[in-house]
């Protein structure tokens, strides 16, 4: 199965192969500020998953909540950011969701850095949560 992710205005693009390893709904600071939301929700896909990155993107590097670098990618023309490399996820590839313009995408299997999550959200009951990036240990 291909997947095509793009930016708002569509000059940006990436395609995938495959389902993605991961998909996670994200309450840590640079997610909330790269969505202008209270959270992100990030697919994650091994590089070899990734069949095209069409079209021209600016980068911008800074250190994540976990500690690690993180590198976005976005759109010079509308702005969106598309895709990412985080440290946390080696190897990887991380998209966002939004980008993908499925509702039937898959839904996120867990939800991360809750110890920035704004009062107000909730996830769904039985959904595995965590104060970081690893969720073996729970909220």
């Amino acid at each position: 199965m291909s997947r095509k992710a793009s930016c708002s205005c569509g000059e940006l693009q990436v395609e995938v192969n495959g389902e993605p390893k991961m998909v996670v709904a994200c309450s840590c600071t640079n997610c909330q500020k790269r969505t202008g939301s209270v959270f992100g929700v990030s697919a994650y896909f091994s590089n070899d998953q990734v069949v095209a990155k069409n079209g021209k993107f600016k980068s911008f590097t800074s250190t994540g909540d976990s500690g690690g670098k993180l590198e976005r990618h976005f759109c010079p023309n509308c702005g969106s950011t598309v895709f990412w490399e985080a440290g946390f996820v080696p190897q990887s590839v991380g998209i966002a969701v939004g980008c993908f313009s499925d509702p039937k995408f898959p839904q996120p299997i867990a939800a991360a850095w809750c110890a920035s999550k704004h009062e107000w959200v909730s996830f769904p009951n039985g959904m595995p949560t965590s104060n970081s990036q690893d969720f073996s240990k729970g909220a």
